[in-house]
């Protein structure tokens, strides 16, 4: 399948597909998918997977819309599938209030399995600002996440940013739901 005719974004609707991602399996191997198709065996080997454990979660993927097949081939008699995203990027539903957020505990995990001795950029800063400062900050986050993505190259070694821009629980409140 030619990138081009590959949609932008997949907005995860449904409970199904809120499950499908929100486990860290699935997660390393929609990873692994994103910048070109594989085969079950292949995702196996870049996973670190037995290969029916790979082919399950490829298929309940497939099942719910997130991955997709983009080719075959016959080998020794046996069809083999190459499967790739069904969108460049997804879209995660509000987690509502109290909800943890999926994409930050796959964020999290990701940057625990990544090699400890590789260069890293993370940084968590206390702000104090307007709500219009708010605004214009996660506007200028999500632009320079857009304007990076578009200059990335699937040849290159893969990196992945994260956000998160928010008003925590105010500190009454924050000390109440740890008791």
């Amino acid at each position: 399948m030619p990138a081009d005719d590959v949609p932008e974004t997949f907005h995860v609707t449904t409970d199904e597909q809120l499950r499908a991602v929100s486990n860290l399996t699935r997660h390393r191997i929609m990873a692994a998918l994103r910048f070109e198709p594989a085969t079950i065996t292949q995702l196996a080997e870049r996973v670190g997977l037995a290969k029916g454990s790979s082919s399950y979660h490829v298929r309940l993927l497939e099942r719910v819309g997130l991955v997709k097949v983009v080719r075959t081939r016959k080998v020794r008699g046996v069809t083999e599938r190459y499967y790739a995203m069904a969108a460049r990027s997804i879209v995660l539903p509000d987690p509502g209030e109290g909800g943890p957020d999926v994409l930050m505990r796959h964020a999290v995990a990701d940057l625990e399995a990544a090699p400890a001795d590789g260069e890293r950029h993370v940084r968590m800063a206390h702000l104090r600002l307007t709500e219009e400062q708010f605004a214009q900050l996660g506007a200028r986050l999500q632009e320079l996440a857009d304007e990076y993505q578009a200059l990335s190259d699937p040849s290159l070694p893969d990196a992945s940013l994260v956000f998160a821009l928010f008003h925590p629980a105010p500190r009454r409140q924050a000390e109440e739901g740890a008791k």
